[in-house]
């Protein structure tokens, strides 16, 4: 389907058909990567040689398949040419048997093809000349470090790397320093910048309001389609619920569906039987999907390179797209730390009122009116009767009838509605003395006398102590990938992080509170014994340079101590 090259593929294809140089390539999802590298491999794959030349790792099935999908569309032409998908949640025999029959070009999660590889030695890399590490920065994150060692090693080392990323972090850097021999760099858009046709909007809340605010953004835009990301599974199931019971087309994704059910959640969003998609970013990686009209981040992430990969699944293949982040007032400030990643202003803007949702839709039912096609033919016999029964109608109250046998409901409902947003005054005096700490993100300050807010961890996720903190040059994503290397679980939901200086707090779902504490046993972390403890509310309020007193916090303080 592409008239002319996009920027990414007129970059990278004559560079892969000229040279066998390692290629890094930074690009945001839905520029035209597939077509990128899968183009140039169709065309070096020897059709007589059965065996493996080519492996593509993704970081989720639904990116698997979607590549698979793609470059078997590419070489539809050429029968010789042999694709296979693996990947984790289908049946491993079925894919062991498409593997023995001859592939040249495998396309894999890294769980499955390590599975394969290294366990069940069904794969051979032997004759592999390229590997592609598609959405490297997203298989990092969620875990795959040890996987990715452990297939580029067994890859021979004449192979072509070639890597893909919608950011640079420093792990990413670090597989790319290790596998890959001066690689070129290609650059599409700012490195570790959004979307350039995205436009960014920001809607300041009470947080009572979050979910009220959501329902007003998604009335005063009609024709949305697009995807609302929360932090939790449970909040995902949550807010699904609640938009389902007031009667919008929405539905979850996330890790507690089967294969089976996210497929059908999946379809359904695609044919565009749903117009909302509620998700954790766990749950929607690897989605390729295409004309997304807004991203709405109902809360925002820690990781300003989430929200970069958010905010990337709309604005696609030249289309504008929008992005939407509702915060509550003591967020404001990661607003800005995001602004200066994208390099791109958010507009602040005020939750619509019951007035200003209900004129967009009514404008929103006369255009669908207007443009609606009329089969003459099929209804022409059934008029008469219907003239007969409106003839008492003049043409302003017929129209009035119309409109309100649709437009009633929203009537009903936005009549005396409050208004959503905070005064502007309250904000400027309320928050004038958080501001600071603020500012520094949820690292609040452990020196002093000042007092860690007391938090209570959120309904089934258990709060955990740790004794590592920035000062440890610790960082939410370093947090993050520690928890999935220690347990080596990938379905596990992280809740909250509150980073401080020497030691953090971190919520995961109660069901693996064991898993947590078993896997963090004897574990260092740059050097240091790693402790990792249930939090009980008196760890979050204790005064850092209180004396010890023989409480929990106290004599772990003094454990880290005696460590440095």
């Amino acid at each position: 389907g592409f008239d002319q090259p996009m920027p990414i593929q007129e970059q990278v294809i004559p560079v892969l058909l000229a040279t066998d140089r390692d290629l890094i390539g930074l690009a945001q999802t839905g520029t035209g990567k597939t077509a990128a590298f899968g183009l140039p491999i169709i065309q070096r794959v020897e059709s007589a040689q059965k065996t493996p030349q080519s492996l593509i790792l993704a970081p989720t099935r639904e990116l698997c398949l979607q590549i698979a999908r793609d470059l078997k569309n590419f070489a539809k032409y050429l029968p010789d040419i042999h694709i296979v998908a693996v990947y984790g949640g289908a049946d491993i025999d079925r894919q062991c048997r498409a593997l023995r029959k001859g592939a040249q070009i495998i396309v894999a999660t890294p769980g499955r093809m390590n599975d394969l590889l290294n366990k069940r030695k069904v794969v051979r890399l032997d004759d592999i000349h390229t590997v592609v590490l598609d959405e490297a920065d997203e298989m990092l994150d969620m875990g795959f470090k040890e996987e990715l060692d452990a297939i580029l090693e067994q890859a021979p080392s004449s192979k072509k790397t070639l890597l893909f990323s919608a950011t640079m972090p420093a792990d990413v850097l670090a597989i790319s320093k290790h596998y890959m021999r001066d690689p070129q760099e290609i650059t599409v858009g700012p490195r570790n910048a959004g979307a350039e046709n995205v436009e960014h909007f920001c809607y300041p809340v009470h947080s009572k309001d979050r979910y009220l605010a959501l329902k007003r953004i998604v009335d005063v835009h009609p024709d949305i389609y697009g995807i609302i990301f929360c932090r939790t599974r449970q909040e995902t199931k949550d807010i699904a619920d609640k938009l389902m019971q007031d009667g919008y087309n929405a539905d979850a994704l996330h890790g507690d569906l089967s294969q089976a059910q996210r497929e059908t959640v999946m379809h359904k969003f695609r044919i565009k039987h749903l117009q909302m998609l509620v998700a954790t970013d766990v749950a929607a990686r690897g989605l390729d999907v295409k004309d997304i009209t807004h991203i709405i981040n109902y809360n925002l992430p820690d990781e300003n390179e989430a929200y970069i990969h958010r905010s990337g699944r709309t604005g696609r293949a030249g289309q504008e797209g929008t992005s939407i982040a509702i915060v509550n007032l003591k967020e404001k400030y990661k607003i800005k730390h995001i602004e200066a990643k994208l390099k791109k202003k958010f507009t602040t803007k005020t939750v619509p009122s019951g007035d200003e949702v209900c004129e967009k839709q009514l404008l929103y039912l006369v255009d669908k009116l207007e443009k609606i096609e009329v089969d003459h033919k099929a209804i022409d016999k059934f008029l008469p009767a219907v003239y007969e029964k409106l003839e008492w109608l003049s043409r302003e109250e017929l129209i009035k009838h119309f409109v309100s046998l649709e437009f009633n409901r929203f009537l009903d409902y936005y009549k005396d509605v409050k208004d959503l947003n905070p005064p502007q005054e309250s904000e400027d005096r309320g928050s004038r003395k958080k501001d600071k700490a603020d500012r520094r993100g949820d690292r609040r300050s452990d020196r002093g006398d000042k007092r860690i807010e007391n938090r209570v961890a959120e309904k089934g996720f258990t709060r955990f102590f740790i004794n590592l903190g920035f000062k440890d040059s610790l960082t939410p994503r370093d947090l993050i990938g520690l928890i999935n290397r220690c347990t080596r679980k990938r379905n596990i939901d992280i809740g909250r992080i509150d980073l401080m200086k020497s030691f953090s707090f971190f919520e995961v779902e109660e069901r693996h509170t064991h898993t947590i504490l078993a896997g963090f046993r004897g574990i260092e972390y740059n050097r240091r014994e790693v402790v990792v403890e249930i939090a009980q509310e008196s760890d979050d309020v204790q005064p850092v340079n209180a004396k010890p007193k023989g409480s929990r916090f106290s004599s772990r303080r003094q454990k880290t101590r005696k460590k440095k």
